[in-house]
């Protein structure tokens, strides 16, 4: 088994997984596929806390406005996935500083530890710092040269 070959073709493809290349330098079809996949794995995520919102064991009790925002924050990755629009990724880079509000307002899971808190907030944190680039993806994306990965 030749692990150059499988990792190029499932974890690291210069077309498909372009997450280091400059947003200036992307291709149409490249920003595409980032985009696409940035609303799969935020679409999936808000879709189970949008079930997950309605139980009231979680700190925000029975306060429906979660699962509200985590509906229409799945809306918005239908649409950025389905074409690349500055509003859907405006709205789905307004998640990660929701989260962080909710953790404000809210809290924590009573079971995390220190170590589980801190990890969370981190990951939090690098999100909002990725959605710089989201947001740079879909600003520059009718500009981006090459041709559309859709069809």
């Amino acid at each position: 088994m030749d692990m150059d070959k499988f990792f190029r073709k499932y974890v690291w493809d210069d077309q498909r997984t372009p997450y280091l290349v400059p947003v200036g330098r992307l291709t149409r079809s490249q920003a595409e596929y980032e985009t696409l996949f940035y609303a799969v794995i935020t679409g999936v995520l808000f879709a189970l806390i949008a079930f997950a919102a309605m139980s009231n064991r979680l700190p925000h009790g029975s306060a429906h406005w979660v699962s509200l925002y985590a509906f229409t924050q799945v809306c918005a990755a239908l649409l950025l996935g389905a074409g690349v629009s500055v509003w859907a990724a405006l709205y789905c880079a307004s998640a990660p500083l929701a989260a962080l509000l909710y953790f404000a307002l809210y809290g924590f899971h009573p079971n995390l530890g220190s170590a589980d808190k801190a990890l969370v907030l981190g990951a939090t944190l690098l999100w909002l710092w990725y959605c710089r680039r989201l947001l740079a993806i879909a600003r520059a994306y009718p500009s981006l040269e090459g041709p559309s990965g859709r069809q």
